[in-house]
């Protein structure tokens, strides 16, 4: 039910592809109302929600826009002839319209004036050529639910079903499915057909025995390597059975030598273990549940002391790439994906890849590695080792609350600001975020650091004025000494340059005519040997003419003309 209580709730979720704020306080354009529409469609459905600003910390601004809701729906099923239903919420803080944006139909994208709209962040653009591939290829047969022949029941581990059902009964919060039986369990989640076990419940389920004999490929190799010198690896498994007859067996095996990182702040020690068992587990599942089960080839699992490796065959799905990776959604093997979507060890919303990110951003390890990705395979390296303790320390300061509200974009924009001080275009809208509640500040145009108080929490403002570099006026008295220290001959802007060479010539422009205005320097001569000299030295104590110059744009002139 959309009422006032999910609105509030929505205030403080993320926005993704599936939920889309606009402030809309008087009017919102019709077409872009359907362009929207259209988009939310096409990654799935969803809501629009106008009246409500779009950035965290969100609140209810109201909004006049479409009074008519019975006309603006017909006219949104005439343009896109799919039911969206809009929706007037009498909020306490204003009116809130919310437009309930249904799936388009399997196999069959949604365009407006010839485009086929997708989400950008706050923007809309067109499809991709390899998002429209993907649309369309879904009226190909998953392989994964076609039956396998041959197999019967016999073929399944029970004991692994049952481990299925429990976890499903307990997402679901319904006591009777843990009282269902195998065959119906079967039936429901559509892991079988008139009796026959599909692909997918051979995936999950399979014995050894019916793995070698229907799909030897689905096999997981798992091997230690204390060096990435070739030869035989210390320790060895291959598994050819269900997923759930395995996964926490490999778990296991690697947290056998998952070495805990130790380091002290004050009087605390805190650990942190080398691999993350949540990061672990999110990279079989993705490779379990993406890989291309057509394709010969077994997924490899490589551990090393300090990084993990997971190659599985077939590249990356169908209008997935490296670069939307993070947000985009194209299961391979829908029907294995929606079991285990089922039992909770997905989320529908993403590859999972999102969680992976965040966590390695939390403790403050590289960030996934895809080297070696291709048409072929996927190929992604987690780093073990943890970077800077004191950043671990310092994001456990900021509010519980706080980093709920955090969408992976925040959390990259956060790691970019920590280790090289500047994030990527794309990312402004959650520096943006992060600058409005004081976790980071800007330096200058285009540059970041971690702010004073994040710095303060753990007693480290030295190494906060470090980070930001001199304030102006200390760069400024630098001038003014370098400037007394060579009264005699004068100083040229190519020196002053020097002195602060990471400054600009237009900010050393602006300190100098500060200096001016303040009586302490003044500039003699034009173009190339202009020279700055200090007022009061040299005999020449006078307040300079009025006739002189004294903005920045004569600064420019005295040396350029």
């Amino acid at each position: 039910m959309i009422d006032v209580a999910q609105v509030d709730r929505w205030l403080a979720e993320r926005e993704d592809q599936h939920l889309e704020f606009k402030e809309a306080k008087r009017t919102f354009d019709s077409d872009d109302l359907v362009k929207y529409c259209c988009a939310l469609a096409n990654e799935g459905g969803g809501y629009l929600v106008l009246g409500v600003s779009p950035r965290l910390p969100r609140h209810v601004v109201g909004s006049a826009a479409f009074k008519n809701l019975q006309k603006i729906e017909i006219d949104l099923f005439n343009r896109l002839h799919l039911r969206i239903r809009p929706i007037e919420i009498g909020h306490a803080d204003g009116r809130v319209v919310v437009f309930d944006v249904p799936s388009r139909p399997r196999g069959t994208p949604l365009e407006v004036g010839g485009t086929y709209w997708m989400r950008a962040g706050e923007s809309l653009i067109g499809m991709s050529p390899d998002e429209l591939k993907r649309i369309f290829a879904e009226d190909v047969p998953d392989f994964s639910a076609l039956p396998c022949d041959g197999a019967t029941i016999d073929d399944l581990v029970q004991a692994a079903i049952k481990d299925f059902r429990q976890k499903w009964a307990t997402k679901a919060l319904d006591a009777r499915i843990e009282r269902m039986s195998i065959d119906q369990v079967l039936a429901d989640v559509e892991l079988s057909i008139d009796g026959v076990p599909t692909f997918a419940a051979l995936v999950l389920f399979g014995t050894p025995r019916s793995l070698r004999r229907f799909l030897p490929q689905a096999e997981l190799v798992f091997e230690y390597r204390s060096t990435g010198s070739a030869g035989p690896a210390q320790h060895r498994l291959d598994l050819q059975s269900g997923f759930f007859t395995w996964y926490d067996r490999l778990w296991d095996a690697i947290n056998a030598r998952n070495d805990l990182q130790h380091y002290r702040e004050g009087l605390f020690v805190w650990d942190i273990p080398t691999f993350d068992e949540a990061v672990v587990r999110e990279l079989m599942l993705n490779a379990v549940a993406h890989r291309d089960y057509r394709l010969p080839g077994s997924i490899f699992v490589r551990q090393y002391a300090r990084k993990l490796e997971v190659v599985s065959p077939g590249g990356l799905p169908d209008g997935i790439t490296l670069e939307n990776i993070l947000y985009r959604q194209a299961p391979r093997n829908r029907r294995v994906c929606e079991a285990l979507q089922r039992c909770g060890l997905v989320e529908r919303s993403g590859q999972g890849m999102n969680r992976i990110v965040e966590t390695c951003v939390l403790q403050s390890k590289a960030l996934p590695d895809f080297t070696g990705t291709d048409d072929y395979q996927v190929s992604v390296t987690v780093a073990g080792v943890v970077d800077d303790p004191q950043f671990v320390t310092m994001l456990s300061t900021i509010a519980e609350e706080q980093l709920q509200n955090f969408g992976t974009p925040h959390f990259l924009a956060l790691d970019a600001v920590h280790r090289v001080g500047k994030v990527a275009s794309d990312l402004k809208d959650a520096v943006d975020d992060l600058l409005e509640i004081g976790i980071v500040e800007r330096v200058k145009r285009g540059r970041y650091v971690l702010s004073r108080r994040m710095y303060a929490a753990l007693g480290r403002k030295g190494a906060y004025t470090r980070r930001k570099g001199l304030d102006r006026d200390t760069n400024q008295q630098l001038l003014l000494k370098h400037i007394k220290e060579n009264a005699a001959a004068g100083s040229t802007m190519d020196e002053l340059m020097q002195v602060l060479p990471s400054l600009s010539r237009n900010q050393i422009y602006g300190m100098l005519d500060r200096l001016r205005n303040e009586r302490q320097v003044e500039c003699r001569g034009r173009t190339k040997a202009a020279r700055w000299y200090p007022l009061g030295l040299r005999g020449d104590d006078r307040k300079p003419s009025k006739s002189k110059q004294t903005s920045k744009q004569s600064a420019h002139l005295n040396e350029e003309e």
